[in-house]
């Protein structure tokens, strides 16, 4: 399993060279929030399609 500064690393890159830091700082950002997701899916802390499309009426 690879670490954080790891994952970082690797995904960081994958970037073009022509990256900013906020391109950088987004690519990392999405990486935290699918990690984050996963293991509350593993937690099971997530919600199933009905009651997400129930929730999304009420917006």
């Amino acid at each position: 399993m690879e670490t954080l500064k790891q994952e970082a690393l690797r995904v960081i890159s994958k970037l073009p060279e022509s990256a900013n830091i906020d391109d950088i700082m987004y690519e990392l950002y999405v990486v935290d929030k699918v990690k984050k997701g996963r293991e509350a899916a593993v937690r099971g802390e997530s919600i199933d399609i009905e009651e997400l499309k129930r929730e999304m009426q009420s917006w």
